[in-house]
């Protein structure tokens, strides 16, 4: 009993422990709305909707695009919009993102 105490406690603070600010991913996230929507949930079938993904998989796509890692579909326009953000700015994004209801 103690242990599944001791695990839900943790699974509650978890999202304490993420790096990003989700206010600051909010203020942040103003560029993003044309494709993906002002709740992450694009209109158009071509965009992704990013409202309830995972942080560190959100996180690992904008690196990987802001490294030139991605290519194809949208990859060219994702690159210019990340190009500019920090590894701060990246972070807050993702906690923002991953907080939304998909």
């Amino acid at each position: 009993m103690k242990h599944w105490i001791a695990a839900t406690l943790l699974a509650a603070a978890l999202p304490a422990f993420a790096d990003g600010d989700v206010n600051a991913g909010a203020q942040k996230a103003a560029t993003c709305l044309a494709c993906h929507g002002a709740e992450g949930k694009s209109a158009v079938p071509l965009y992704p909707n990013l409202a309830g993904q995972h942080a560190p998989y959100l996180l690992h796509s904008l690196q990987a695009y802001k490294k030139g890692e991605r290519s194809g579909g949208q990859a060219e326009v994702m690159k210019a919009f990340v190009a500019g953000l920090s590894d701060q700015d990246m972070e807050d994004l993702s906690a923002y993102y991953s907080s939304l209801k998909p």
